[in-house]
């Protein structure tokens, strides 16, 4: 390019300080959202986790309120056959059904 005196002006530094420039703000940038992208995963890791934990305590305490099992019912009508045909005493059934029952 020709500049006011009619000399060759050479634009490269400018250019160059341009494009470094510019990268460095794409830099900047490139690293803010890096960092609130890995910010936001770490929250959302740690609210799978705890909603993990709860359904963990949930499944502990859901057995406790869910009653006999299918095998305790088996068990159960199992007993009350034998009471029935005379297999066990009353005290034997009721003896067996508090040991199945756990009570």
């Amino acid at each position: 390019m020709i500049g006011r005196r009619g000399m060759v002006v050479r634009r490269r530094p400018v250019m160059r300080a341009a494009a470094i420039g510019g990268t460095f703000a794409v830099g900047r940038s490139m690293g803010r959202r890096a960092e609130a992208q890995s910010n936001a995963e770490a929250d959302q890791d740690q609210r799978l986790s705890d909603v993990e934990a709860q359904q963990a305590q949930a499944q502990q305490a859901a057995p406790a309120q869910a009653g006999p099992g299918p095998l305790v019912m088996d068990q159960l009508n199992q007993l009350t056959t034998m009471h029935q045909q005379g297999a066990l005493t009353d005290e034997e059934f009721s003896a067996a059904k508090a040991k199945i029952l756990g009570s």
